[in-house]
């Protein structure tokens, strides 16, 4: 692994490890008020203002992180992003490896440390954050949703981040608005992952920690997402093609 590579691999795994932490955390809080009032769920304290508050830790979280990591790995802190964006050769396949197990590993962290700092009842109640569908949501139509919410994000990241033209300085807020905006509209319907990472790491905790066996519902947030990202990056690629596309800024050289 050469220097570069691995601050990239170590940026990816902090960026994704923060997006985790902060976010499924605002998740298994809302979850423990909600049981300490009697009630269950999210929502049905706050309503539609829950879902607002978990969206809002979520957007600031990877805006934030954009900002910090950007400039040394392009800050995915998602493997469907980095699919999305190796099919349209905007990242190299070995790299793209190395992205993608630095997010799992930073995810599986982000979920060990939130059981560390707030306890068993992080896994029993909050369910470390784990999404699942909603009530009355089937498998397609969940599957449906993490495309559909994948296929947006992928398609702001394009359009603010890679594309060569867009502004400088907003692909941070524009992308964490992207995230918030979503997880407001499929919140309830699917947890609104719209990250196999964000997904994979509570999975993995919950099982290891005693908590809930939600493996079942994994191909919705891994097949979803990857192939709404891929779509996305095609499409804008399509758009764009005589505007000029280029990679993600890549600053730092092999040194």
């Amino acid at each position: 692994m050469t220097c570069n590579i691995r601050k990239k691999f170590f940026a990816e795994l902090l960026g994704t490890f923060f997006l985790v932490f902060f976010g499924t955390g605002s998740a298994v809080v809302t979850l423990l008020i909600t049981d300490a009032a009697g009630a269950t769920g999210i929502g049905p304290l706050g309503g539609l203002g829950d879902w607002i508050a978990i969206a809002l830790a979520f957007g600031l979280t990877v805006m934030i992180c954009i900002y910090v990591f950007g400039k040394i790995s392009g800050a995915h802190l998602n493997p469907a992003v980095t699919i999305g964006l190796l099919v349209t050769k905007n990242i190299a396949l070995i790299d793209s490896i190395y992205y993608i197990v630095a997010q799992v590993i930073g995810a599986c962290l982000g979920s060990l440390c939130l059981f560390l700092c707030l306890g068993n009842p992080a896994v029993a109640i909050g369910g470390l954050g784990a999404t699942a569908p909603g009530l009355g949501v089937s498998y397609m139509q969940a599957m449906f949703a993490e495309f559909l919410g994948t296929f947006f994000l992928m398609m702001v990241i394009m359009g603010v981040a890679v594309d060569k033209k867009a502004e400088p300085g907003f692909a941070g807020i524009s992308i964490g608005m992207t995230v918030a905006a979503v997880i407001v509209v499929l919140g309830a319907f699917t947890g609104a992952s719209i990250n196999p990472a964000r997904t994979f790491g509570p999975y993995l905790m919950d099982m290891i920690l005693g908590g809930q066996n939600l493996w079942g519902f994994f191909p919705i947030y891994l097949v979803g997402p990857i192939l709404g990202a891929i779509c996305a990056a095609f499409a804008y690629a399509y758009l764009a093609k005589d505007s000029g596309v280029c990679e993600l800024p890549q600053p730092f050289n092999d040194e």
